[in-house]
């Protein structure tokens, strides 16, 4: 058994039917032996039942359908917790919309032999984001200096949601204790992880916006993100 035949890939979907129609084919051609999970919240678009379609022709592709409590976050959980009760071993987070170049994901796994955690970043040497305007550039810099400031959380990166994670430390923490339901949920889980002792590395990414489907962004999903570093020192309820 290689690497890919015990590792999974993680997308949260909302509306991602076109963008689907030709991610999937091109993981599961660069990687036959990996294992897709789509997590779809209901969908409008079909996303659900394309994937459902495809089942039969990729047979380590798989559908969680979620009827409520959507989010993010929820939907994240969701995924990771049907992984755990399965033989995987590494775990593989992105979005489906191609911000995140599923072409990294072997040297994110491949990273995993040394470390719990793999950050795809953007903010270390050879990483970047493309087609942002100034003002996001800057928003989300300070975003990821002011959790690393209050935290002292060890990765320039925390708000990234192209990740990898060894499915033994995610064992080692209680997924049910995790409260954020937006983008916050990524600094909490890594933040939690960090703290039962995982170890983490960064990996540099190249971030293109969105091409197709639906953005998760709100100032409900903003706010939960100011509050959160200081609710994990204990310092907000």
């Amino acid at each position: 058994m290689n690497a890919y035949s015990r590792s999974i890939i993680l997308i949260p979907t909302i509306n991602e039917r076109e963008n689907l129609k030709s991610l999937i084919p091109q993981i599961f051609n660069l990687m036959p032996e990996i294992s897709v999970l789509v997590v779809d919240d209901n969908s409008g678009d079909g996303t659900a039942d394309f994937v459902k379609n495809k089942m039969s022709d990729f047979k380590n592709l798989f559908i969680l359908k979620r009827m409520d409590d959507f989010g993010y976050g929820r939907s994240s959980l969701a995924g990771f917790k049907w992984i755990l009760e399965r033989d995987y071993e590494n775990v593989v987070t992105m979005d489906a919309d191609f911000s995140h170049d599923f072409k990294e994901v072997p040297d994110l796994i491949e990273k995993l032999k040394d470390f719990g955690a793999v950050v795809g970043s953007r903010y270390v040497k050879g990483g970047g984001v493309k087609n942002w305007n100034f003002f996001r550039r800057i928003l989300s810099r300070f975003a990821n200096l002011y959790v690393k400031i209050i935290l002292g959380f060890p990765v320039v990166d925390a708000t990234s949601g192209f990740n990898s994670y060894r499915v033994d430390f995610l064992k080692k923490i209680d997924l049910n204790q995790i409260s954020s339901n937006g983008y916050a949920f990524l600094v909490e889980l890594k933040y939690k992880l960090f703290k039962s002792g995982c170890k983490f590395t960064e990996h540099p990414i190249l971030f293109s916006e969105r091409r197709e489907g639906e953005s998760k962004m709100s100032s409900k999903i903003i706010w939960e993100s100011v509050k959160l570093p200081w609710k994990l020192r204990g310092l907000f309820s």
